[in-house]
């Protein structure tokens, strides 16, 4: 079986007109500039808070090269045009940092339309969500410290665990996988008990409820392995979407201030090396667990492909998903999808304003991440110059 080359620019780009093409282009040469993101997020915050009105030009920019839309009927255009790649989507409704329930309420039962949307639309096979945009932050605190709540906490724990609940329930209902994203480390205990208490009851007979393992942490790969073993035990199909991670400067700093062990690996090396680990192992118990491969990584992409390959498993084994987020790795994405493995975008979408916290996180870790935008802005140029438009 050949090998997939994610240096091919036509199959990579084939979903982008000229236009998008340069408008791409423009917006990830800007990026590069990590003094310019800096100001220009924090006056994107600033600007917001006071009431500016600058939504339509940040729509116009980095919100439509990260985002679906503002409102589920914008992504169907997208969606559709994914689909036609053999790219499926990963829905997520995008506003974060929530504290108050009406807000946690909403968040609900935008995910409960999204299950039910996908349902009906089989481009959309996965739904994303955060455990914190569902209960307040603060409880999950507590009780990953094994803190007593008091009364008052006691009830609003209780009507957050209903929450989360009812939309794993209406995922299994639709037979509509659901990935629970992780989050801070001081936080993950109890997101964790949450995701596998849903797992051993919705995941009996196939792969619903996902829980997601950061393993820019070192202690997650033995994590990894012990859930297996419990999952094992409880008759249960283990289900995880496996990242490297995204709250690094947080996690180092926060352990600096309170003079604690950082949880995070030394370096990328080990973090690297752990993921590739992580994705071995996931990829030879695949008989009893399901993962997906969430990565901007193209040395873990050809890893997964050479291994499922050598193993001689259908590259579009039913427990085997690759994901990336919209707007970026076009060429892992669509030339795996080319090979027929089962590939799809995370793409978010809300009102402008409910999305700036991810926007400006995509921004900065773009900047900061060694290489990433040379990566993008090479192959893109690549195609341009392969369209004769440079």
């Amino acid at each position: 079986m050949s090998k997939i080359n994610f240096d091919d620019t036509s199959i990579a780009f084939a979903g982008k007109t000229d236009d998008e093409l340069s408008h791409a282009h423009n917006l990830f040469r800007l990026m590069q500039f990590e003094p310019l993101v800096n100001i220009g997020s924090k006056f994107t915050e600033i600007a917001f808070n006071v009431g500016l009105p600058i939504s339509y030009p940040i729509k116009l920019t980095i919100f439509d090269q990260f985002c679906g839309g503002t409102d589920i009927q914008e992504c169907l255009k997208p969606i559709k045009k994914l689909s036609e790649y053999g790219v499926h989507t990963i829905l997520d409704y995008g506003a974060e940092a929530k504290e108050n329930e009406k807000d946690f309420d909403k968040i609900a039962s935008f995910l409960i339309e999204n299950l039910k949307l996908a349902e009906e639309d089989p481009d959309i096979n996965i739904i994303s969500s955060k455990i914190t945009g569902l209960m307040r932050f603060h409880l999950l605190e507590k009780i990953s410290n094994n803190e007593a709540l008091n009364e008052k906490e006691q009830a609003e724990w209780e009507r957050g665990l209903a929450r989360v609940k009812s939309v794993s329930q209406q995922a299994y209902d639709c037979e509509i996988q659901i990935y629970y994203d992780a989050e801070e480390s001081w936080i993950q205990d109890a997101i964790d008990q949450i995701v596998i208490d849903h797992s051993k009851e919705f995941n009996k007979e196939k792969p619903i409820i996902f829980n997601t393992v950061q393993l820019y942490r070192h202690d997650r790969l033995a994590f990894l392995k012990s859930s297996l073993k419990n999952a094992k035990k409880d008759g249960y199909i283990l289900a995880v979407k496996i990242v490297r991670g995204a709250y690094m400067e947080k996690e180092n700093k926060r352990a600096d201030e309170m003079d604690y062990p950082t949880p995070i690996q030394a370096d990328k090396a080990a973090t690297d090396k752990a993921y590739n680990e992580a994705l071995l192992f996931c990829i030879d118990n695949i008989d009893h667990l399901a993962f997906c491969n969430a990565t901007h990584n193209e040395n873990s992409c050809k890893l997964l492909a050479e291994t499922v390959q050598a193993k001689s498993f259908p590259n579009d084994h039913p427990h085997i998903f690759s994901s990336q987020l919209y707007g970026m790795s076009d060429n892992l994405s669509f030339n795996m999808a080319k090979a027929d493995f089962n590939v799809a975008k995370y793409m978010p979408y809300g009102p402008v304003k409910e999305v700036i916290p991810y926007l400006i996180r995509r921004a900065r870790e773009n900047t900061a991440v060694n290489g990433q935008l040379g990566r993008e802005l090479g192959l893109i140029k690549i195609e341009m110059q392969r369209r004769n438009l440079l």
